[in-house]
C-alpha cells in the first residue's frame, strides 16, 4: 500500500510543516512588532496633536482660569476672581475631549463639558514635579484612569513665561478611537498574512515535490536494488549537494558489496575446488592401496617378489598421502596463525648455507649462484629456506637432467631483495600463468606427475613469501623455461 506523499511521517510533510511554522512565527514577530510601532506612533501623533492645540491658544488665556468658567464655579478662599476669557468653541467642545486646570499649588480644577469622560487626576506632588520640569518635550504623554475606569491619553502644557511658571493645563483624550484604529491595522496584517501563508503553501507544495525529486528517484533506485544488480550505480550530478553526496556514498557502499560478494563468490568457488581436488589427490592414492590390499588377499602374499613389489607401492603411496596431509596442515596453518617472530636476517648467508643442498637437489644440472653481499631481511629463517626451496625442486622437476640449466641470484632493486630462480625447462603457456599459484592448480592436463607432486608446493610458496610481506612473481616462455621472483622489503 503506498503512503500518502504528506503522511505525518514524510519527509514533504515535516519540510512543509517546519517552513509554515517558521513563516507564522516570522508573521506573528513582525505583527507583534509593528502593533508596538504602530500604537507607539499613533499615541505621540495624538499628543502633539493635543499639545500643538494647546500652544495655538492666546498665552493671555492661561493667566488665571483658562477656560471662563463663569457664576458655576468658585475659586478658592483668599484668590482674586478668575478671568473670564473667551475659549474656542470647536476646542472647548471638542467631543472625548477632557480638559483641567492646576494651579502652582497643585489644586485641580475640571473644565470637562463632555459628560461620559472626565479628566483623570494625579496628586498635587505630581503636579509640582511636572512644573519643575524643562518645557518643549513634544510628544509626551501618559495613560490615565479616570474615576469612570477609561483609560485617556493625558498631556500637560505648562503655562507662562519660560522659567515663571503659572500653572498646568491638562488635556486628554478617549484611548478606545486609537485602539480601533490599532486593531484594525493588525486585523488587515492578520488578513493580509494568512492569505499569504495560503499562497505560499499553493506554491511551494509543487516546488517542495520538484526539489524532492532526486531523494525519491534515489529511493526507486534503492528499492530497486538486490544482489542480482549490483553494478548499476546512482547519478551524482543532480544539482543538490546532499543528495550528490547521498549517491556518491550510496555507490561506495554498493561497490563494496558488490566487491565483497564477488570475493566470497571467488572464495567459495576455490573452498569447491580445493576440496574437489584434495579428495581426487587422497583418493588416487588410497585406491591404489585398497587394489594391492586386494591383491595380496587373493594369493599374492604367499609370493615372495609380489608380496615386496605390493608393500613398496603401497609404502610410496602412504608417503605420498603423508606428504599431501603435511602439505595442507602447514596451508591452514599459514592461513590461520599468526606471523611468527622475525628477526635480522643475512639473505646473502641463508642461501650460501643451502648451496650444497641446492646443488645436491640440481644432480646433473648446471646449478650456478650469483650473491650480492650485505643483503639483509627481515623474517624467519626457516620459511624463507622452504620457499626457496620449494621454486628449486620445480625448476629441477620441469628441466631436464642432463641438459638442464638452473640460476639462483640474489641482488636489490627499488628497495627490496630480489631472489630469482631461473631454469631453461618447458616453460609454461600463458593461459596458466594467473593461476599457477592456485591450490591443486597444474599445468598438465594430466592430474598426476611422474614425481608425485601434489599441486601445492608453489602455493605455501606464495602463502610464506606472503608472510614476510614480500610478493612472487614468475616469468616463461613456453619452451624457453621460466623465471621466479621472491620480492622482499629491505630491513
Amino acid at each position: 500500500m503506498r503512503r500518502s506523499v504528506l503522511a505525518p511521517r514524510s519527509l514533504r510533510f515535516q519540510l512543509l510543516q517546519r517552513s509554515l511554522f517558521v513563516m507564522a512565527a516570522l508573521l506573528l514577530m513582525i505583527g507583534i512588532l509593528q502593533y508596538v510601532l504602530m500604537k507607539d506612533f499613533q499615541y505621540k501623533n495624538k499628543a502633539e496633536a493635543l499639545e500643538a492645540q494647546l500652544i495655538s491658544l492666546p498665552h493671555d488665556w492661561f493667566g488665571g482660569d483658562p477656560f471662563g468658567r463663569g457664576s458655576g464655579a468658585s475659586s478658592p478662599p483668599g484668590s482674586s476672581p478668575p478671568m473670564q476669557l473667551p475659549i474656542p468653541a470647536p476646542f472647548y467642545y471638542q467631543p472625548g475631549l477632557s480638559l483641567a486646570s492646576i494651579n502652582l499649588e497643585g489644586e485641580f480644577t475640571d473644565l470637562s463639558r463632555d459628560d461620559e469622560l472626565n479628566a483623570p487626576q494625579l496628586s498635587a506632588g505630581q503636579y509640582k514635579e511636572l512644573l519643575k520640569q524643562p518645557p518643549n518635550q513634544h510628544g509626551t504623554y501618559r495613560i490615565l484612569t479616570d474615576q469612570k475606569g477609561m483609560q485617556q491619553l493625558v498631556v500637560f502644557h505648562v503655562t507662562g513665561p519660560p522659567g515663571h511658571p503659572e500653572g498646568i493645563i491638562q488635556a486628554g483624550t478617549d484611548t478606545a478611537s486609537l485602539k480601533q484604529i490599532l486593531m484594525t491595522q493588525l486585523a488587515i496584517f492578520i488578513g493580509l498574512s494568512v492569505l499569504a501563508l495560503a499562497a505560499g503553501l499553493w506554491f511551494y507544495i509543487p516546488l517542495l515535490r520538484r526539489t524532492l525529486r532526486p531523494l525519491s528517484s534515489v529511493v526507486q533506485t534503492v528499492s530497486q536494488t538486490d544482489a542480482a544488480n549490483l553494478n548499476e550505480r546512482l547519478p551524482v550530478n543532480q544539482g543538490q549537494q546532499e543528495i550528490d553526496q547521498l549517491a556518491v556514498a550510496f555507490n561506495g557502499m554498493l561497490e563494496r558489496l558488490d566487491l565483497s560478494f564477488e570475493t566470497e563468490r571467488q572464495t567459495t568457488e576455490r573452498m569447491r575446488r580445493f576440496i574437489a581436488d584434495a579428495s581426487h589427490e587422497l583418493r588416487t592414492p588410497l585406491t591404489s592401496i585398497h587394489g594391492f590390499i586386494e591383491v595380496l588377499l587373493r594369493g599374492a602374499a604367499s609370493n615372495p617378489d609380489q608380496l615386496r613389489s605390493a608393500l613398496t607401492s603401497m609404502q610410496l603411496e602412504s608417503k605420498r598421502i603423508n606428504k599431501l596431509v603435511e602439505d595442507l596442515l602447514l596451508l591452514a596453518k599459514l592461513d590461520q596463525a599468526p606471523s611468527p617472530e622475525r628477526i635480522e636476517i643475512r639473505l646473502d648467508k641463508l642461501l650460501q648455507e643451502m648451496e650444497p643442498q641446492l646443488r645436491l637437489l640440481g644432480g646433473t644440472r648446471n646449478v650456478s649462484l650469483q650473491i650480492n653481499p650485505g643483503i639483509q631481511v627481515s623474517g624467519h629463517p626457516d620459511q624463507l629456506k622452504q620457499a626457496v626451496l620449494n621454486l628449486f625442486l620445480n625448476a629441477v622437476q620441469h628441466t631436464d637432467p642432463d641438459t638442464g640449466s638452473l640460476s639462483l641470484k640474489l641482488f636489490t632493486e627499488a628497495e627490496e631483495a630480489v631472489i630469482a630462480i631461473s631454469d631453461n625447462g618447458s616453460g609454461i603457456a600463458a593461459e596458466h600463468l594467473p593461476h599457477l599459484f592456485e591450490r591443486f592448480y597444474r599445468s598438465e592436463s594430466s592430474r598426476t606427475r611422474k614425481s608425485g607432486g601434489t599441486g601445492l608446493g608453489l602455493a605455501i610458496t606464495q602463502s610464506l613469501i606472503a608472510k614476510h610481506h614480500g610478493t612472487i612473481h614468475v616469468d616463461s616462455i613456453e619452451g624457453s623455461g621460466s623465471t621466479f621472483r621472491i620480492r622482499l622489503p629491505l630491513h
